[in-house]
């Protein structure tokens, strides 16, 4: 989606949250956000585990979990084929020399020990773990505050909403401090 190092421009949901007792995370949710090529993306608990990419001729779902369990917050057991699609055909087709080819690694720990010897960029570079951390909290945040949030993904901070801004970090504990 070449997406990996920005993020969404607009972000907005809805969630549960409990209104008493100890655990303050949220239960059922719905969220959406669309990024600025016009790539949207909608996140709930009622969706399988995975992640469903749309395109021109179908759609593909893709897991890591094939086992569903009754700890999920679904709480649906259920199995899942690791990979899925609208039509069978799509899976089966191949990709063109001239096509994008993704890295391709089968071992993360693997890639990133010779990614130190090598100085090539691993498959998981830091900075996409971060751009996919901030994509979740940026959801979460829409969650607790209920608006639709505009976000700007250079800058990394939320247009005019001060409040939303407040909940993009929270205080360090001593030692454990932010150096400048």
């Amino acid at each position: 989606m070449n997406t990996e190092y920005t993020g969404p421009v607009e972000i907005w949901g809805a969630a549960e949250f409990p209104k008493h007792g100890l655990w303050n995370v949220h239960g059922k949710f719905l969220t959406h956000a669309v990024y600025a090529s016009g790539v949207t993306m909608d996140i709930s608990g009622d969706f399988p585990n995975g992640i469903k990419f749309y395109g021109s001729e179908g759609w593909i779902f893709v897991t890591r979990d094939v086992e569903v369990t009754a700890s999920d917050p679904s709480g649906k057991p259920q199995t899942l084929q690791p990979l899925m699609a609208s039509d069978p055909k799509i899976l089966d087709s191949v990709i063109g020399a001239d096509e994008v080819h993704l890295y391709q690694s089968d071992d993360q720990h693997g890639n990133w020990l010779e990614c130190i010897r090598s100085r090539k960029a691993p498959i998981a570079p830091a900075e996409l773990g971060h751009r996919a951390c901030s994509t979740c909290l940026l959801h979460h945040i829409a969650m607790k505050t209920g608006r639709k949030l505009h976000w700007d993904p250079v800058r990394e901070r939320v247009h005019n909403d001060d409040e939303a801004n407040s909940l993009l970090s929270r205080p360090q504990r001593f030692p454990y401090v932010m150096s400048q």
